[in-house]
């Protein structure tokens, strides 16, 4: 019986080793902190009112934003080209202290100008901003898609928080420019949309909306493209990696309006290993498409010294890999045009907030819509133990 016993008892000996090896390996794996959403859970949807204003300035075109956990303050940038007041960015408080998001928890707070390289406002029809992420020294990155058809170059730059003056310039890759023959570069308001830092500070993301013009056609219906991620490095401020990004292929449903527009239009970043929420957004004709995927870079190939994909068989480049977390559509809430996401501040029961903006154009049949969600957000390691633990309690 003892022998019986001591046969039995050697198979599980084996088998928690095995599971200490991979324990340890996770331990000593640059991967082990990986963010990962589990749980996502609509909690609520607020509005701006219509043709407000906050020190005499409209609010609207709110296509990116970013949170600033110290000041408990968002900070939202506007893509206004300069038509209703200066390039600028607001600064909003949310109230999610309920746990919930309701109309009136949204207040405007603030509003800064961004100043150009002269100290001045910027001239209109010389930026388009569409992204803002915050860092750890009281300053924003905004990028701005520029004007294509007026050969004004895109540009990613560091603003003062407190004055809106110019403290930092990235370099932009020459294959992001468009040029004169119309041949190379971004397409016009198809640039970049999306803005990121990482939790460490080290790296800042963007990406184009659409592909680039020697990259491939730009989204349509029942096709969609080839976006291009563009990693920086804070510590010098200079472009470092390059990866591919595709979007889904979005049906075209009744389009009485006989337009369509759709590409990735915010990134954001959960952890430093490379992992994000992607905003995928189309107008269909008779309303918006709008899709939150979790995304890794890894596995994926570099592209930095590929200068066109259509140079190249872009079909054995592995892209970035994609998993799609929700389909806004099946809420119950009539979509507007979502452009930008943020992490938001820890909710009573001690999950995350995330936090979604819609750009209204300036449009009076738009809305300024705020969506917020509560996230289970847990690294690879955590969901590992919480797979093992029933296992060794047996």
């Amino acid at each position: 019986m003892k022998l019986i016993r001591k046969i039995l008892f050697f198979p599980r000996i084996i088998y928690l080793s095995a599971v200490i090896i991979i324990i340890s390996f996770f331990l000593t794996n640059s991967y082990t902190n990986a963010a990962e959403i589990s749980q996502i859970e609509f909690i609520g949807e607020a509005t701006l009112s219509s043709k407000l204003s906050f020190q005499n300035t409209e609010i609207g075109g709110l296509s990116g934003i970013t949170y600033d956990a110290k000041n408990e303050v968002y900070y939202t940038i506007s893509d206004d080209r300069g038509q209703k007041a200066p390039a600028r960015f607001y600064t909003l408080k949310i109230d999610l202290s309920k746990g919930k998001l309701k109309n009136g928890d949204v207040v405007p707070v603030g509003v800064t100008t961004l100043l150009n390289q002269d100290n001045q406002p910027f001239p209109p029809g010389e930026t388009d901003t569409e992204g803002i992420a915050l860092t750890n020294k009281d300053s924003v990155f905004i990028s701005s898609e520029g004007d294509v058809r007026k050969l004004i170059n895109p540009f990613i730059k560091e603003f003062s928080l407190a004055s809106g003056k110019i403290l930092t310039t990235l370099p932009i890759p020459n294959k992001f420019l468009p040029n004169k023959n119309g041949k190379q570069g971004i397409r016009n308001n198809l640039a970049f949309e999306s803005l990121s830092i990482t939790p460490d500070n080290q790296h800042l993301f963007t990406a184009t909306e659409n592909a680039l013009i020697q990259d491939g056609p730009a989204a349509k219906p029942n096709l969609g493209t080839s976006c291009r991620i563009l990693q920086y490095n804070l510590l010098t401020n200079r472009p470092e990696k390059e990866f591919l990004y595709k979007t889904e292929p979005v049906a075209e449903m009744l389009n009485i309006t006989g337009m369509f527009a759709s590409g990735l239009p915010d990134l954001l970043a959960l952890d430093n290993q490379g992992h994000f929420l992607s905003i995928e957004r189309s107008f269909t004709g008779v309303g918006f498409a709008v899709s939150l995927f979790q995304v890794s870079l890894e596995g994926a190939d570099e592209i930095q010294n590929i200068d066109s994909l259509l140079a190249v068989d872009s079909q054995k480049i592995k892209p970035v890999q994609k998993k799609l977390l929700l389909d806004l559509r099946t809420l119950d809430v009539l979509l507007d045009n979502i452009e930008g996401l943020t992490l938001g501040p820890r909710l009573p029961d001690g999950q995350r907030s995330l936090i979604l903006i819609s750009d209204n154009n300036f449009n009076s049949l738009q809305r300024n819509q705020i969506l917020a969600f509560k996230l289970k957000i847990e690294s690879r390691f955590i969901r590992l133990l919480r797979r093992l633990i029933p296992i060794l309690q047996r």
